[in-house]
């Protein structure tokens, strides 16, 4: 099954109601919170992702992880959407659905995700500096930022935005120049 059928088939579905029942109760952003930590613990355990995908697993004990992984941190709607995803056997696909409710939310509140690689963890006057010049580029309401380190490009940023690539890094400007001498 190609992913884009599985964005549009599944995981829009599920993030779409879970987005109607948050905005309805003027929880999209409470939820959010849930969702990105949900997010990250599923980005820092392989463990619980196999766990949680494994279909030979019982749904009770599925359900019974779940409940001890999130405890009373997560708003009661969060935790029952999950327990339904259990249910309709669609645990396998959480990580996406969830992805997919975060791009919902951005849209709703008209932030921009842009991708930042730099050589080395870039500081928080640095990241406000990015935030900026994307803001003034896409005229969006604020930017998140999801910063990745790659030493590589030796210096500079690389931005993604959509499908839009700004290279401003050493690496990007040596190539251009190597490009350059070559055609002469």
């Amino acid at each position: 099954m190609k992913s884009s059928v599985v964005t549009s088939e599944i995981f829009e579905p599920y993030a779409q109601a879970l987005m109607s029942l948050a905005r309805s109760q003027d929880l999209a952003e409470r939820i959010g919170e849930d969702v990105r930590s949900l997010l990250e613990a599923l980005q820092n355990s392989p463990e619980l992702k196999q766990f949680l995908a494994n279909p030979f697993i019982k749904n009770e004990d599925k359900k019974a992880v779940l409940r001890r992984i999130v405890g009373e941190e997560i708003h009661p709607y969060t935790r029952n959407f999950l327990l339904l995803l259990v249910d309709r056997r669609r645990l396998l696909f959480l990580e996406g659905i969830l992805k997919q409710y975060l791009t919902l939310l951005r849209e709703l509140k008209q932030t921009v995700l842009a991708e930042v690689t730099s050589a080395r963890e870039l500081n928080e006057g640095q990241k406000q500096a990015v935030r900026e010049k994307i803001q003034a580029i896409t005229g969006a309401a604020s930017v998140e930022l999801e910063t990745k380190i790659d030493p590589d490009i030796i210096g500079g940023v690389i931005i993604k935005i959509g499908s839009q690539i700004i290279d401003a890094s050493l690496r990007g400007q040596l190539r251009r120049i190597g490009l350059r001498l070559g055609a002469v």
